[in-house]
């Protein structure tokens, strides 16, 4: 487990119930990859068939919350009289570290991979101390 980057969804089942909001409502947690460096968290999230418009990204107090819906485009000039696919809600909240600056998060989104930059605060990053000699 990460120190910096606390998930609170658990791997197992991958299909979940809503938040109460829509309790009919299921929702897949997507994988995530989290890479830490010296100037802080870089969180990758597979979220396939997600635009910018549907997608959701916030922090509420130390919670980061990612939601999406994916969807597709409509063949021009066809209607839909049978379907099978199911485009996914997904749902994913992690706790943040206080060593983490949420106001300065940020958030691109490319070929369905949702990219998040969450740097550290300025006293949590290392630094180098000079030593003198005497």
């Amino acid at each position: 487990m990460n120190t910096e980057l606390e998930t609170t969804d658990r791997r197992e089942p991958q299909v979940r119930s809503g938040d109460g909001k829509d309790r009919d409502q299921p929702f897949v947690v997507p994988p995530v990859d989290v890479y830490e460096d010296e100037a802080g968290i870089t969180l990758l999230a597979d979220v396939p068939g997600v635009s910018r418009d549907r997608l959701g990204v916030r922090v509420d107090g130390d919670s980061l919350v990612l939601e999406a819906t994916a969807s597709t485009a409509q063949p021009e000039g066809m209607q839909l009289v049978y379907g099978e696919a199911r485009f996914p809600s997904y749902r994913r909240e992690f706790t943040l570290s206080r060593e983490l600056d949420a106001s300065r998060i940020e958030a691109s989104l490319k070929d369905g991979v949702l990219r998040l930059a969450i740097p550290k605060l300025e006293e949590a990053k290392p630094r180098r101390i000079e030593v003198r000699v005497d």
